[in-house]
């Protein structure tokens, strides 16, 4: 609301109304502020599109569910993207370009390590001094599942202990500031300066706003950049990212489903872009290198791309599916979304929850989630076990998997339950997996499809919904990209779903389509032209009462003028495109002339026809405090201007008011964690 409840900060902090009983308004010590006509909307898309300032390099970090990495390019050189160092440890049959999104933090709750050397060192240490230590995994989940996310949300660790997400995002961004810092320097042969680093962050798209300013929060917190010089950091949404790196993939560097053309080697010279050296060829082929060149070309693929063309990136990482609708725009290829973002958490973590639930099926509930508080390492090695061979399940599969349990879970059952592992197999009557004499579970590859099953469906339900959309008929391609893109069987199902209404491609090195994005999407930000509004934004004005048309709660007189209280003046609304910069200008008026303290309050809610800010799921996401006392003894004008610019069009959301006649401004990020 535009009034001075969120100026009087002594009171307690107002909750959102739980009817329509009053107003905020009606506690007003002064009268807010009302629109002046006509209200309108600019596409001054350029002049406020903000300078690039000089960075030397772009690292972008992809900060995945289950596994995590960083990469840049130097900004000289910006057709090479080098992924980071091979890291320590690593799991067999995993590829190690990624490293896993796990923290380790000491009993003393400091960050000890991350990644394959905090899973190593926990594993190593004695099961009573492990319960004393912090490990988490998989949190970045929370981030999505959590419908009220402020900055004291909680994570849990393995042995129950509560600690803030803040904390530990900020601890895993500035394990990787310093991992990024140490490389380049040692690539530069001096000390590399983090002010000469653009940060990217990736998240998903389909995250809630609340969690993408999240992730910002705790990157000021980390020190990869200050709020002073916000501009340092991008937040790019991951499909955004993959959609920017698959325009640019040569035949040899993707697989299409429809044609399971063999492309890792040469198909004849003729895949080669013409001019393109040997050498630069050699150093791609060389796996052992950790350096991509990007051609500054279409590729082969995106130049059958005409002007509306659209296809759908489908992002299938560890924890969500992320769905994206892009449309060409030519000449210079810009990406325009066409539908906003959506998708869910049917991520690969989905048939790890599945293979929980057979372990409860056979062994029981009640001793599973003792054995995971009591003996956490060995809990985390039969998943690292189980993870190697749900790798190795595909739809022509006809020999069993076999999963390793750790000793201390058939030592710990015994004493558990008081017989054998074997005889709980025996018993639970689950099909399908039986006991094998080295101390295996062995899955048949149906069991081990079918707890790939239910993930698989809701991703190719949600498919079946998008296509549904008027704005997704007539699609040409479908990119699959993610970590979860490299299952054979999430590929044969959405060729299997898909396969006859648009063509599905597969980048080669599929698990880093996000990673490589991000440095381009770092490297020249303006490449997404056009993009959704998630949510309709407004901010709350008194307008003139109407009898008849306004609710009589709502009245409020004063000074002999009667007003309707809490209306939303809206400035867009949701799903409504907007270009990259675009600013929606409006102009108010203090509905008191003298008033010196204008407080405008900025709200969102994910419908569209929203009349007042007391409307059911709207939600205060942001203030814009302009305090004019002391600007110089000058007349107040009869009739003040103050004039609020909100620019949309980037990944996040800005706002600024101006008094006009004394040129007095603030500015304020729209804040979504703090109300």
């Amino acid at each position: 609301m535009a009034d001075k409840e969120a100026g009087g900060s002594d009171g307690p902090r107002e909750t959102a109304p739980t009817s329509a009983y009053s107003s905020p308004a009606r506690s007003l010590g002064d009268t807010g502020i009302t629109p002046l006509s006509p209200s309108h909307i600019v596409n001054d898309t350029d002049s406020n599109v903000s300078e690039q300032q000089a960075f030397l390099v772009v690292v972008a970090i992809d900060f995945g569910t289950t596994s995590s990495g960083y990469a840049y390019s130097f900004t000289k050189e910006p057709e090479c993207i080098h992924v980071m160092r091979r890291w320590e440890g690593g799991d067999p049959g995993v590829s190690n370009q990624k490293t896993p999104t796990t923290i380790l933090l000491t009993p003393e709750r400091k960050f000890h390590s991350f990644g394959y050397a905090a899973r190593d060192f926990y594993h190593d240490l004695d099961p009573n001094e492990a319960k004393q230590w912090l490990y988490l995994e998989k949190f970045k989940m929370k981030l999505h599942t959590t419908g009220d996310l402020t900055m004291d949300t909680d994570l849990t660790a393995a042995n129950g202990k509560k600690v803030k997400a803040l904390e530990i995002f900020a601890y895993a961004l500035q394990y990787f500031k310093e991992q990024a810092l140490k490389e380049l320097s040692d690539q530069a042969g001096s000390e590399f300066e983090n002010s000469d680093v653009r940060w990217v962050i990736t998240v998903p798209a389909i995250w809630k706003q609340p969690a993408k300013q999240f992730m910002r929060q705790a990157a000021y917190q980390a020190g990869l950049v200050s709020p002073e010089n916000s501009e340092q950091l991008i937040i790019a949404l991951e499909p955004e990212a993959a959609s920017i790196y698959c325009r640019k993939l040569r035949l040899h560097q993707m697989i299409e489903l429809s044609s399971k053309a063999a492309v890792n080697g040469y198909s004849g010279s003729d895949t080669v872009g013409a001019g393109f050296t040997q050498a630069k060829e050699h150093i791609r082929r060389n796996r052992q290198s950790r350096t991509f060149l990007v051609e500054n070309v279409i590729g082969e693929i995106w130049s059958e791309l005409e002007e509306g063309d659209k296809y759908v990136v489908v992002d299938s990482g560890g924890g969500t599916v992320d769905l994206t609708v892009h449309q060409i725009r030519l000449p210079e290829g810009h990406l325009k979304e066409l539908y906003k973002a959506t998708g869910g958490p049917y991520g690969s973590l989905g048939v790890d929850y599945e293979f929980e639930k057979l372990l409860y099926k056979i062994f029981g509930e009640d001793f599973i989630e003792q054995f995971k508080i009591k003996r956490p390492a060995a809990w985390v090695d039969l998943m690292i076990a189980f993870e190697s061979r749900k790798r190795a399940a595909a739809p022509d599969r006809t020999n069993p998997l076999n999963i390793t349990l750790p000793f201390s879970f058939i030592d710990y059952y015994k004493k558990f339950r008081g017989h054998s592992v074997e005889h709980a197999l025996r018993k639970s009557n689950v099909d399908f997996v039986k006991w094998s004499s080295q101390g295996m579970l062995r899955m048949s590859p149906d069991a081990m499809n079918a707890l790939f099953k239910p993930t698989i469906d809701s991703i190719i339900e949600h498919l079946r919904d998008l296509f549904q959309k008027p704005e997704v008929s007539t699609v040409k391609f479908l990119f699959l990209v993610g970590g979860f893109a490299e299952a054979p069987l999430l590929q044969q199902a959405v060729q299997a779903a898909f396969g006859d209404q648009c063509r599905i491609i597969i980048p080669q090195d599929v698990g880093l389509t996000i990673l490589k994005g991000a440095v381009l999407f770092g490297l020249d930000p303006a490449v997404i032209k056009v993009r959704r509004s998630p949510l309709t934004y407004g901010v709350g004005v008194l307008n003139r009462y109407v009898e008849g048309k306004h609710p009589p709660e709502k009245l409020l007189v004063k000074d002999g003028t009667r007003w309707c209280t809490d209306v939303f003046d809206k400035f867009i609304s949701a799903d409504q495109s907007v270009a990259l910069g675009e600013l929606v200008k409006r102009s108010y008026t203090p509905a008191k002339p003298s008033q010196l303290v204008i407080v405008i309050n900025i709200y969102s809610s994910e419908h569209d026809n929203v009349s007042f800010i007391t409307d059911p799921g709207v939600k205060k996401c942001g203030t814009l405090r302009l305090d004019l006392t002391g600007t110089s003894g000058t007349a107040v004008p009869a009739r003040r201007e103050i004039q609020t610019l909100m620019q949309f069009g980037d990944t996040e959301i800005k706002a600024t008011a101006i008094d006009i006649a004394t040129s007095k401004s603030v500015k304020v990020g729209i804040d979504f964690l703090n109300y």
